[in-house]
C-alpha cells in the first residue's frame, strides 16, 4: 500500500469513500454527501488531500488536512480520515495519520487538532491516544449521531 497525494483520478473514489463515511453518519459532521462536481472542489480547497491506495490502485483510505482557524490561530490544523469499510482493521488509519502529521508540519502548522472525536470510536480515539494526541475534554451531546441520538465528542491535539 502507497499513501500519497490524490490525484484527479482519483477523483471518483475519493468521492464514493467520503460519501460511505457520511452516510454511517457516525463518524463525519457533514450531512451532505458529495457528488461529482462539490466534491471535486471540496477535495481541491484543502491544504492537502492523502490517499492510501492498494496494489491494485483502489482508494482505500484518504485523508484531508486543512486550517482548523484563520489569523492568531492559523498554525493549528485539523484533519478528517476516512478508511474504507472493506478494509478496516489492516492499520491504514494509522499510516494516514503518520503521514498527516509529516505533510502539516511541511506545510508550516505546529498543531494537530480533532474538534470532534465520537466518544464511541474506540478504534480511533486509542489510536489517536497511542500516537501521542492529548485529549482535551469532553463535550457531552457534542456530536448528533445518525438515529438523531446525540454522543460526547473528545477533542484531541497533537504538538508538531
Amino acid at each position: 500500500m502507497t499513501i500519497r497525494k490524490y490525484k484527479s483520478k482519483d477523483l471518483q473514489q475519493m468521492i464514493l469513500l467520503w460519501n460511505e463515511v457520511v452516510e454511517d453518519g457516525i463518524a463525519f459532521p457533514q450531512e451532505e454527501i458529495l457528488t461529482e462536481e462539490t466534491g471535486t472542489v471540496f477535495f481541491a480547497e484543502q491544504s492537502y488531500c492523502g490517499v492510501a491506495v492498494n496494489d491494485s490502485k483502489d482508494v482505500v483510505g484518504l485523508y484531508i488536512l486543512h486550517p482548523n482557524n484563520v489569523g492568531r490561530c492559523g498554525h493549528i490544523c485539523n484533519a478528517s480520515y476516512a478508511v474504507s469499510s472493506k478494509c478496516r482493521g489492516q492499520h491504514i488509519g494509522e499510516k494516514l495519520v503518520l503521514d498527516c502529521i509529516v505533510r502539516a508540519k511541511e506545510i508550516g502548522f505546529t498543531i494537530l487538532q480533532f474538534n470532534a472525536v465520537v466518544e464511541s470510536n474506540i478504534h480511533a480515539r486509542h489510536l489517536y491516544e497511542r500516537i501521542g494526541f492529548t485529549q482535551l475534554g469532553v463535550i457531552p451531546n457534542g456530536f448528533r449521531m445518525k438515529d438523531g441520538h446525540f454522543e460526547t465528542i473528545c477533542p484531541y491535539f497533537l504538538q508538531l
